[in-house]
């Protein structure tokens, strides 16, 4: 068995405080014995919707420079949460997930597909596609835990998405998220534990779980589901780690005696 680690940040527009953060955590989790580790998304940066453009970067910018760094300084597997990417149609960003191998090199890449444009009654209107395209490609990579499937945030109320992962031999789902203190409440670990529970998948959910401005607050609670839906770490309150082992035993044990993946009779 191996170890992997979801990271709780409370990400600002600060990005330099960030990155530091990012650092301590991954090599914190390096030391607990974690192999694979999760930041959650926009872990470099998260400020005033009118400066999304000015912290956007490419996938060769300092922030996963850094990243990539850390990652083959500790020879971890690095889910690099996610960044806003320069380079989209019409002047647009992309919100990014990269995984960065031990080595340190760019193992994948996906770009969230679901766009948060929703009302969720805090008080402030989310509209994501203002400055964000989508993206197109569906995302699963190999490393030592796992066939790793790729997600971000809002692409969890979509379970199309995660039946298309398992279908392309994932065995572990990655949601690196910013849930809103209003929906993560009510919805976050119901969707959390069912989209594994569906998938026969370990989940692992790196969140952003704080007050990150004035306006701006995170439901947090970072977690990691095994394939029976039960939740085996949870980060508390601010910034932290949900660490647990991934047994490949277990899920093989889940699959074969209910093989629902295979009863599959809708597409």
């Amino acid at each position: 068995m191996h170890l992997l680690a979801a990271a709780q940040m409370v990400s600002t527009a600060d990005k330099a405080h960030n990155l530091d953060s990012a650092i301590r955590l991954v090599r914190r989790a390096a030391d607990l014995g974690a192999r694979l580790v999760g930041l959650p998304e926009n872990f470099s940066w998260m400020g005033p919707e009118a400066e999304r453009s000015a912290a956007a970067e490419t996938l060769e910018g300092p922030t996963l420079s850094r990243m990539a760094e850390v990652a083959r300084e500790r020879r971890v597997t690095l889910l690099a949460g996610s960044i806003l990417e320069q380079g989209a149609p019409g002047g647009r960003l992309y919100n990014t997930t990269v995984v960065l191998g031990p080595d340190g090199s760019r193992q994948a890449v996906y770009r969230k597909i679901h766009l948060f444009d929703v009302d969720v009654g805090d008080g402030t209107p989310y509209r994501e596609s203002a400055a964000v395209a989508p993206g197109e490609d569906v995302v699963v990579t190999d490393t030592e835990l796992g066939r790793l499937g790729l997600s971000i945030c809002y692409d969890l109320r979509f379970p199309e998405l995660y039946r298309r992962l398992a279908r392309e031999g994932a065995t572990l789902l990655a949601v690196p998220a910013a849930f809103t203190l209003m929906t993560g409440k009510d919805h976050w670990e119901v969707l959390l534990r069912a989209r594994a529970i569906e998938n026969q998948c370990y989940l692992f959910a790196p969140a952003q779980g704080g007050r990150h401005s004035a306006q701006r607050v995170t439901w947090g609670h970072a977690m990691v589901v095994d394939p029976w839906g039960l939740v085996t770490a949870r980060a508390s309150e601010g910034e932290g780690l949900a660490v647990a082992a991934v047994d490949p035993e277990l899920l093989a044990r889940i699959r074969r005696n209910l093989p629902c993946l295979q009863h599959r009779r809708l597409e």
